[in-house]
């Protein structure tokens, strides 16, 4: 839009912000799960993450060295703060407004850290869009091994998710830019043609055959909300409303207190949650 539609850096980044801040408050005022609105949030987030770099590194002129430097600084921050408030960083555990304004914010600096680390190491450091987007594969590859060989899945979940930025911006750049920066010269329209129908594409395979929903039953419980190997990102997911979310942690969290204390009183507390669930 800035470039192709002659909207300039300024204004693109004005626009898409706007539009990203009323998606968002529409996401937060969702009472369940809304694929459409979820993905859109995500598609508008990453749009103006990397426009709050690209202004930063073209408009003002800050190094990239010195953005990474910076949203590596705030993203740390952001996760340090969510662990010390809520004592957890899983996905599976978003059922409060509270860790989910924590999702976000996470997520927005890691769009604007991934944009600047893919420039930084594609464009300043010389190593190009296609073997900095196979670099990035590699070390996600090694995150995956990990993982299966019992490495912490919250941290492997958040190292893939931060890496697939630098991953996205150098494949995106790879097919729009001109052959002789290095691309496949496909220009900044067809590029974005191609993501947006890989885009609808997932929206509409989830929005059908529903697979990123938690099934009803046992795994209502909050233990399997945290640890449910399903790719579920918000508690919410579970169809309950708001006033029955807040019933749902309350209860969850009276459970944790006198789960060691009186056995009886924390087995009839655990079928009152999966009651709260099922109706």
């Amino acid at each position: 839009m800035s470039v192709n539609v002659g909207l300039g850096l300024t204004l693109t980044t004005i626009i898409m912000g706007i539009a990203f801040f009323v998606v968002l408050f529409l996401q937060f005022k969702a009472t369940k799960y809304v694929p459409v609105l979820y993905w859109l949030t995500v598609v508008l987030i990453s749009v103006f993450g990397t426009l709050v770099t690209d202004n930063l590194t073209d408009a003002i002129g800050v190094p990239l060295e010195t953005s990474t430097i910076v949203f590596s600084g705030l993203l740390a921050l952001t996760l340090l703060l969510w662990y010390l408030s809520e004592k957890t960083l899983s996905i599976h555990s978003i059922f409060t407004l509270k860790r989910e304004a924590f999702y976000w914010l996470t997520i927005l600096f890691t769009f604007a850290l991934g944009t600047a680390v893919g420039d930084l190491f594609s464009e300043q450091l010389g190593l190009g869009y296609l073997k900095t987007g196979i670099a990035v594969l590699v070390i996600i590859a090694i995150i995956i091994v990990a993982w299966k060989l019992k490495l912490n899945e919250i941290l492997a979940f958040w190292i893939v998710y931060i890496l697939t930025r630098p991953l996205g911006a150098s494949l995106g750049d790879y097919l729009s830019q001109s052959k002789v920066n290095g691309g496949l010269a496909l220009g900044a329209t067809i590029t974005s043609v191609i993501f947006l129908v890989a885009i609808l594409g997932i929206i509409v395979f989830l929005a059908l055959t529903k697979v990123d929903i938690i099934a009803k039953g046992e795994e209502g419980t909050p233990k399997s909300i945290d640890q449910s190997p399903k790719n579920v990102f918000f508690a919410n997911r579970l169809g309950l409303d708001r006033v029955r979310r807040d019933r749902y942690r309350r209860v969850y969290v009276v459970q944790s207190k006198y789960r060691t204390g009186n056995r009886r009183f924390a087995n009839n507390v655990k079928r009152t949650i999966i009651e709260l669930y099922r109706n």
